[in-house]
């Protein structure tokens, strides 16, 4: 019973910048982590990031450990992936979701967003 909005896709040049927003309402409460996923056109949805409430404890998919930053700020309900660097591989819809435990797995999220396009030009 929580809703998620992602926010913040466009069209970039590889090396640029992005920050994606993902906005939470409803039940918010049961968040107990965050995650940021992605899918390309003909791929399988794949893990990004993840952060605990808690503590703010971090999990980074190896693809982007050193460029894309996971941060929330729990006040205003808000999850952010700041994207450093971008690659033309980085291209996709971006989705936030919420789970129960920080995880990579998707099948473990139970709430997911509408998604938001994030495209990088060679």
């Amino acid at each position: 019973q929580v809703q998620l909005v992602e926010s913040g896709g466009g069209l970039v040049q590889a090396g640029d910048s992005l920050r994606l927003s993902c906005a939470a309402s409803g039940r918010t409460f049961s968040s107990y982590a965050m995650g940021w996923f992605r899918q390309a056109p003909g791929k399988e949805r794949e893990f990004v990031a993840a952060i605990r409430r808690r503590d703010e404890n971090t999990y980074y998919a190896d693809s982007v450990k050193g460029r894309f930053t996971i941060s929330r700020d729990n006040a205003k309900n808000t999850v952010y992936l700041q994207m450093n660097s971008l690659k033309p591989e980085d291209t996709a819809v971006y989705y936030c979701a919420a789970a129960d435990v920080l995880t990579p797995t998707p099948a473990l999220y139970h709430n997911w967003g509408q998604g938001t396009q994030v495209t990088v030009s060679s």
